[in-house]
């Protein structure tokens, strides 16, 4: 699968790579090679030699250098999550929730309250994912249930009121 950048789901952009190609691309052009023969030699579209050209042209060396990061920076810095980290093991009851257990809505009203940042709780998951935290469901008990009463039931009971097969309907 393909996401919307036209890299493969999972792969990740080496940047390095991508800076030392358009500085190759850039010594190229310094040597007079038309774009035609950089896409060649780059194995890059006519259309990145193009664009290359095009800023080479207005800045030089420098314009084809790595631009840093790809995408939109994080709006949680490095010690919110590390607050946010801290208020997730402190547990929702010290919000003043009932129960033990986070929820998506519960975590972006952590966040809300610690920074001020509002966050659907769809998009959560991603930061709780990020700190290392997973989705998981607790399994629903009653807490007055009586084990050995269970057992004795499934052992004694259940047998006596399991349907038999007759014995008309044997082979």
């Amino acid at each position: 699968m393909v996401n919307g950048m036209g890299n493969l789901k999972g792969v990740t952009r080496d940047f390095a790579a991508l800076e030392r190609r358009r500085l190759q691309a850039a010594k190229l052009f310094e040597k007079g090679a038309n774009q035609a023969e950089v896409a060649r030699q780059t194995g890059v579209s006519r259309e990145s030699t193009r664009r290359w050209y095009s800023d080479w042209k207005r800045g030089g060396k420098t314009a084809l250098k790595r631009a840093g990061r790809a995408g939109r920076k994080p709006r949680l810095q490095l010690a919110q999550l590390a607050d946010l980290r801290r208020g997730l093991k402190e547990g929702p009851e010290v919000l003043g929730y009932g129960t033990a257990l986070w929820t998506t809505w519960r975590v972006a009203d952590l966040i809300e309250r610690q920074t001020g940042l509002k966050f659907h709780p769809g998009h959560v998951w991603r930061i709780l994912r990020s700190l290392g935290w997973s989705c998981q469901r607790p399994t629903g008990r009653a807490t007055q249930r009586d084990e050995p009463a269970i057992r004795r039931w499934k052992r004694v009971r259940w047998p006596k009121l399991k349907k038999k097969p007759s014995r008309s309907s044997a082979p």
